[in-house]
């Protein structure tokens, strides 16, 4: 366990919180947006880093495109930034496209500091107070985020969320993988538990439209590489929100990404109803990342466990809606093996 200065964001110091498993699974913690900034887990050549990062503090906060942040109050898209709760309208923040809502806004979770409640050797936990009329959201929303090394390299996330008024909350993490720090990811293979995707408009908002997989560059329901030629010879992209087929709610298998080159292999366990599948051909960091690395288009790939994206504006998709009465609960596990 350490604890190291890493700079200062708002008014507040950042810390680099470092963890481990005792089978030698390491990572490095942020409370600047929560991020993930370094994990490397045991292999049987060594260790292996397995996820985007960057080296400075300054960098995260001018150039970084949520790389191992956090997404919330609301990851992902919500169409014009505007939702109704009870009859009663709002509107947020819109960062996306000049009118939409991405990730919580310009200052969402993954974009701020968080207080840091407990530190050991296998585990940080973070809180966050997003006050009412944050980003335009209504409520206070106390979200306390733990991150947990289980035996021998699993790193669990549980987090957890109370509200003192009716508010939407859909909390994804955004780490960037990459399972032998290669180049690009072109050569890592992937299947997704799911049956369905959310259809996308051009720019990206869900129609409301749940289409098949079959017969799509969508379906991954078997191992496959992670690229898809498309008739014009060019490579497939994706940013795109599947529908996990087994009920949510329950710790089960959503992802399995796997590299054969070293053996490595990512499983992705969460509660929640969807996983958003993003393979980064958008990544263009101006800075080098962590071990000198060139975060270009794919460089790595994100496997992030959320609601459907725009959800409070489709009554047939999950309910995002958290009310004073309830306590929001997610929890993920990224399995290393």
């Amino acid at each position: 366990m350490s604890k190291t200065l890493f700079g200062e964001a708002a008014g507040e110091p950042i810390y680099d919180l470092r963890i481990r498993s005792k089978a030698g699974a390491e990572a490095s913690i942020l409370n600047w947006g929560a991020v993930i900034r370094d994990l490397t887990v045991p292999t049987r050549t060594g260790p292996q880093r397995v996820v985007l990062g960057l080296d400075r503090l300054e960098d995260y906060i001018k150039h970084s495109p949520h790389l191992g942040a956090l997404a919330g109050r609301f990851a992902n898209r919500i169409r014009n930034g505007q939702f109704s709760i009870d009859g009663e309208a709002y509107q947020l923040e819109t960062n996306f496209l000049g009118k939409h809502s991405l990730h919580g806004g310009a200052s969402g979770f993954g974009r701020r500091p968080w207080q840091i409640a407990a530190h050991d050797d296998s585990s940080v936990t973070l809180t966050c107070v997003s006050r009412d009329g944050d980003g335009g959201y209504p409520g206070t929303l106390t979200t306390t985020l733990i991150y947990r090394f289980l035996e021998p390299a699993i790193l669990r996330t549980e987090m957890t969320a109370v509200c003192d008024r009716p508010t939407i909350i859909n909390l994804a993490l955004h780490s960037y993988f990459n399972l032998d720090g290669s180049d690009d990811i072109l050569d890592h293979q992937l299947q997704l538990e799911s049956d369905f995707i959310s259809v996308v408009d051009p720019e990206l908002i869900p129609t409301g439209e749940i289409r098949h997989v079959a017969d799509t560059p969508y379906d991954f329901r078997s191992l496959r590489p992670i690229w898809f030629q498309g008739a014009d010879g060019g490579v497939f992209h994706y940013d795109q929100n599947f529908m996990l087929r087994t009920r949510s709610g329950s710790l089960r298998l959503a992802a399995t990404a796997k590299l054969g080159r070293n053996g490595l292999t990512l499983q992705v366990f969460t509660t929640e109803p969807c996983i958003q599948f993003y393979d980064a051909k958008n990544l263009n960091v101006p800075v080098p990342g962590l071990g000198m690395k060139r975060l270009a288009p794919r460089a790595g790939f994100c496997l992030e466990p959320q609601n459907v994206p725009d959800s409070p504006n489709h009554a047939h998709f999950p309910d995002p809606v958290l009310r004073p009465t309830q306590i929001y609960r997610q929890i993920t596990d990224y399995r290393f093996s």
